[in-house]
């Protein structure tokens, strides 16, 4: 069995200002560095668009109507003080959407082991109606009601490990019993949201905060003592990774310290969840991650595990 890596050159079209963190050179850095000899079994597949329906699995009409209305006919708009679009951002948040739930169909359907989605804007901070943080819709969280209504799952388990807290996913996912959505991120960071205390709706939501300047061996301790058991009672069917890397050391908008070799354990340790309750079934779609090298790298350990792993 291979992996897929679904992406799609509108990742390219989606414009945010000069010297912004979440810029075109983050797919062109992961683009390069799977371009790799090693990297060549990847089933590499174009991410396609979703449609309005897909997106109204856990967005109002009203949410997608004021997303497109807002793209500019030229030239770079704030929706807030971060999160921007320009002419071709709502079809690359589309695409990316439509490459997560195309990823949780040939998984699903046995075609590859398990799959990477390399697509931008990220989706994890978009809310039920308001786009924030990058983020215009909640990929994540829309693959997982996917797998959920369509393809009738009973149990499937987002995992974040994005150093900003996915105020997104946990909102989307709050009232949905058969979804546990369990998020690490660095504490006190922005959005401020993320405590333990934030259960869900069903007692089907873990927030694990970590300390700045913290590195990898405490996550390790962290999710060793607490997430693993966590999914384990859970017993997933499907796992979707909410694959942010600016947890790195090298980040520039956090303070957590940990390496490509701790993204390399994490993965290896989610996998191995996969293997024990899902057949395997992991799919992966990009969140976070803003120092351009350290993005890239991580990336490759990731997706190189996953190759490893995908059976």
């Amino acid at each position: 069995m291979a992996t897929a890596l679904f992406s799609h050159e509108s990742s390219l079209n989606h414009q945010t200002p000069p010297g912004h963190a979440e810029q075109v050179a983050r797919i062109e850095h992961i683009q390069t560095a799977l371009k790799a000899a090693k990297f060549d079994g990847l089933d590499r597949r174009e991410a396609p668009e979703c449609s309005d329906a897909d997106i109204l699995l856990c967005h109002p009409k009203s949410h997608l109507e004021a997303i497109t209305a807002a793209e500019p006919e030229s030239g770079i708009i704030a929706l807030d003080e971060d999160t921007h679009m320009s002419p071709g951002s709502t079809l690359a948040a589309r695409y990316g959407v439509g490459g997560c739930l195309a990823a949780v169909d040939a998984v699903l359907a046995g075609e590859v082991g398990n799959a990477f989605v390399a697509c931008r804007p990220p989706g994890h901070h978009a809310e039920q109606s308001k786009p924030m943080g990058f983020c215009l819709f909640g990929t994540a969280a829309i693959a997982a009601k996917h797998a959920l209504e369509r393809h009738g799952l009973s149990r499937v388990a987002v995992v974040d490990f994005d150093v900003h807290h996915g105020n997104g996913t946990q909102a989307l996912l709050w009232d949905e019993p058969r979804s546990l959505f369990i998020g690490s991120h660095q504490n006190p960071l922005w959005p401020g949201t993320g405590m333990p205390e934030e259960t869900g709706a069903q007692n089907n939501v873990m927030n694990l905060p970590l300390p700045p300047h913290s590195d990898g061996r405490l996550m390790r301790a962290t999710y060793e003592a607490q997430v693993f058991p966590a999914l384990e009672a859970f017993q997933p069917e499907l796992l979707i990774l909410s694959a942010g890397f600016d947890a790195h050391k090298n980040d520039p908008l956090a303070q957590l310290e940990w390496s490509e070799d701790d993204f390399v354990w994490l993965t290896q340790k989610l996998c191995d969840v996969a293997d024990q309750h899902c057949n395997g079934r992991v799919v992966s779609t990009l969140e976070g991650g803003y120092d351009l090298n350290a993005l890239a790298a991580s990336v490759a350990a990731h997706v190189g595990v996953l190759m490893e792993r995908a059976k």
